[in-house]
């Protein structure tokens, strides 16, 4: 079941959307579900304790999906990556990437905190 809702942009909002979907050729409606599907079940990192908020500025790859990550990119080094590597080697540069924009937030949150000391700090 599903509901329709009507939603007013702001102007940039709506030519970002408008641009993504494009790009990636989707329907603007589907895109802005997607998104917002996806920022009701990723809570916000502000609402963290100091706890989780800490161990997910620590967070990386778990061992495995590193090295598997760097056996993909060697061989599209190599120019040897099956259609099966490169669909992997997407999804984990996904998985990448997300966890990199979660834990930028994260520090942010961190240092906006005081648990944490800005980042340019530690290259002093």
């Amino acid at each position: 079941m599903s509901e329709t809702v009507t939603l007013e942009l702001p102007d940039d909002l709506a030519q970002k959307v408008r641009r993504f979907s494009a790009a990636h050729q989707r329907r603007l409606e589907d895109v802005v579900v997607d998104w917002i599907g996806r920022a009701v079940e990723e809570p916000g990192v502000e609402s963290l304790s100091d706890d989780e908020l800490l161990t997910l500025c620590d967070s990386r790859l778990d061992d495995d999906q590193q090295n598997e990550l760097s056996q993909l990119l060697a061989l599209q080094g190599a120019g040897e990556l099956s259609v099966s590597d490169q669909q992997r080697l997407d999804e984990l540069m996904g998985i990448y990437r997300k966890g990199l924009v979660t834990k930028a937030r994260a520090w942010r949150t961190a240092v906006a905190r005081g648990l944490r000391p800005p980042l340019n700090e530690h290259a002093a």
